[in-house]
């Protein structure tokens, strides 16, 4: 039995979701989300509250999407009402950030500016050197998020570098060090 997957998904006023087989479409003020779910997971509409079950409880792979469903669906619900944010800080000697429309330039340390398409449905803005993501599909907001960080990686010595806001990043100690050390 999965724990996560047996817990209903309760539907706030002013969603509306709809189920028409594999796919669910979930409308709330801030947009719609449309997903096709694995023909393994059965999804039911009842009374405010949706709920997923599957064909096969003993079966690992069933087990696994039913807790996976169940998260996608929260995560969809909640997107339509309060959106997702994402945060990106950007560390080091000149690096700075700008958006004009769907295009983020990212100066990093490189020869050239770096300039990063956003995705539709991703809106970003720049405050100092925090990047911040916004959207309604938590997927889309992170994966967006995974490959700007992508771009300049923190690195382990000075740690400059994009990274998410509160990450930590290990740092190593350098030559000197090390050398102090012999």
């Amino acid at each position: 039995m999965s724990r996560i997957g047996k817990q209903p998904v309760q539907i706030p006023s002013g969603v509306e979701v709809s189920v028409h087989e594999r796919a669910v479409t979930v409308k709330g003020p801030k947009g719609q989300l449309t997903r096709t779910f694995h023909h393994a997971v059965s999804i039911a509409l009842n009374d405010g509250v949706v709920l997923v079950t599957v064909k096969d409880e003993t079966n690992k792979l069933h087990r696994s999407l039913w807790g996976l469903s169940q998260r996608l669906l929260t995560n969809m619900v909640s997107g339509v009402v309060k959106g997702v944010e994402k945060q990106l800080e950007l560390n080091g000697v000149g690096f700075r950030a700008s958006v004009a429309g769907p295009l983020l330039t990212l100066n990093v340390g490189f020869s050239h500016p770096v300039e990063f398409q956003l995705p539709d449905g991703i809106a970003a803005r720049v405050e100092k050197n925090v990047v911040t993501l916004a959207g309604i599909d938590k997927e889309l907001v992170g994966e967006t998020a995974a490959q700007i960080r992508k771009i300049r990686k923190p690195e382990p010595y000075k740690g400059k570098g994009i990274r998410y806001v509160g990450e930590i990043v290990r740092k190593k100690a350098g030559k000197a060090a090390k050398a102090g050390a012999k």
